[in-house]
């Protein structure tokens, strides 16, 4: 019973990763901001253990793995691109821009969950992108081209060392 108990312990934490990116996006349809991208950051902060955790008890498995793949598109990747378009002015770089970001975010994923790296990442994550957006919306910033180049980096060849 106490293993089973543990194999659950990181889940929670993706679970929680996902509500905060479900609540980010309720509060951008409410209007508030600057408390989406807050939650955003709170889900970076429970994205960083989940992972973690399951690794020092030992209970890593698949239902895990495709559950922070989800979680993070949701989390760094709707949440963030819903976030930049209500503080942007509407325009054709805004509307590629929101479609764009969302969409390279879930093809690095799914590039990730299907040949992991060790010690890099091939491209930025999404976790990092969707952060860069959450800065800019806790400022009430917006730019189409930061959020194109943010989802060209998720996708390129280019190694990132993993931290």
């Amino acid at each position: 019973m106490p293993s089973q108990v543990l194999k659950t312990v990181p889940n929670f934490f993706t679970i929680g990763n996902l509500l905060c990116g479900v609540f980010s996006i309720t509060f951008i349809m409410n209007g508030l901001l600057q408390i989406s991208a807050l939650l955003i950051f709170l889900s970076a902060f429970l994205d960083l253990f989940d992972g973690r955790i399951a690794r020092k008890l030992k209970v890593n498995n698949e239902l895990g793995v495709v559950l922070d793949s989800l979680a993070d598109i949701v989390s760094f990747g709707v949440a963030p691109a819903l976030l930049f378009h209500s503080l942007s002015e509407p325009s054709f770089y805004t509307n590629v821009a929101f479609i764009l970001f969302p969409t390279m975010g879930a093809l690095r994923l799914a590039r990730f969950s299907i040949k992991p790296t060790i010690g890099y990442f091939t491209g930025i994550p999404i976790t990092a992108a969707g952060l860069i957006m959450a800065g800019m919306g806790l400022f009430l910033y917006s730019n189409p081209f930061i959020t194109l180049i943010l989802s060209g980096l998720m996708v390129t060849p280019i190694k990132v060392k993993k931290f």
